[in-house]
């Protein structure tokens, strides 16, 4: 009985992991901020609910696709080899339907619980994570994390449009922020991992054009990101608050990858950096959510 126990709550762990649960956080966080900002004062708790359990099912499943597609190329990588697949401790067939399954759960509850507008955008994210990005870009072109970045900024658009039944002009500055935070965010990873990257035939910016021209692109973005963020403010979107602290954060962020583009690429400063990107982002939505200024159209 107790091996039983342990060898289910393995394979629960496993079903887990391939959900990429941390990914998820951010997408929920996100999702949610997108609502938010759309109408703070007329949000039920029902709507929150279904929303982020239709997001967050979308987000498992696109998690679980990644991995079906990507089973013998993480074989290639130390950071993905010891993932249940390229372990075989799940069968392939178990990934791939439990991505299907996700999704179809996720479809129906936002189509006929939320509205459908939102249902075929979440939709129309993952087709185009899976499709797009994991199965053709992510192959052949340096691009990928680029033009990938689309899927990853849409969830406060999905959450924006949760509430509102439309895609406005304010969830499209939401995903200017996160379609400018997510390559140099990946791309202080990739620096570290382009060996294995090379070994993988994977066309990531570092493999294909080295450190220093990735390191120089990290800034741009990076640099990009402070006017972006501030157009919240300036938009009418949010309070001062947001503004001051927004910027601090920007000017934090900024000042890391300068010191990390001057130096020598370590294990440390990467994830120094990588981590710090994330709670970047976190706390930027955070303050939406504490700051904004409800849109009413």
């Amino acid at each position: 009985m107790s091996a039983t126990l342990t060898a289910t709550r393995n394979a629960l762990s496993d079903f887990v992991e391939i959900c990429k649960p941390r990914i998820a956080l951010l997408v929920l966080v996100t999702t949610f901020s997108g609502m938010w900002l759309a109408s703070s004062a007329n949000l039920s708790f029902d709507l929150i609910f279904l929303t982020l359990l239709g997001t967050g099912l979308a987000s498992a499943a696109s998690g679980a696709f990644n991995n079906y597609v990507d089973r013998e190329v993480d074989k290639l990588m130390a950071r993905t080899r010891t993932r249940a697949l390229p372990c075989s401790r799940l069968h392939p067939q178990q990934a791939l339907w439990l991505g299907v399954m996700l999704s179809l759960w996720s479809f129906a509850i936002l189509f006929y619980l939320v509205n459908p507008l939102t249902a075929f955008l979440v939709q129309a994210t993952t087709l185009f994570y899976v499709g797009i990005y994991t199965m053709w870009l992510k192959r052949t072109s340096s691009l990928c994390t680029e033009v990938g970045g689309v899927a990853g900024a849409m969830p406060p658009v999905i959450g924006w449009a949760a509430v509102t039944n439309e895609i406005a002009w304010p969830a499209l500055v939401m995903f200017l922020i996160m379609f400018i935070w997510q390559p140099p965010h990946f791309w202080a990873l990739a620096l570290l991992r382009k060996d294995e990257y090379r070994k993988a035939d994977l066309p990531m910016l570092p493999v294909v054009s080295g450190d220093r021209a990735t390191k120089i692109r990290m800034l741009l973005y990076t640099i990009a990101l402070i006017p972006a963020s501030l157009a919240m403010y300036y938009l009418k979107l949010v309070g001062p608050t947001y503004l001051v602290l927004a910027l601090a954060l920007g000017i934090a962020y900024l000042i890391l990858t300068i010191d990390f583009a001057r130096k020598p690429i370590t294990h440390k400063s990467t994830r120094k950096l990588f981590r710090f990107s994330i709670l970047y982002l976190l706390g930027l939505f955070t303050l939406i959510f504490i700051d904004c200024q409800c849109y009413f159209g």
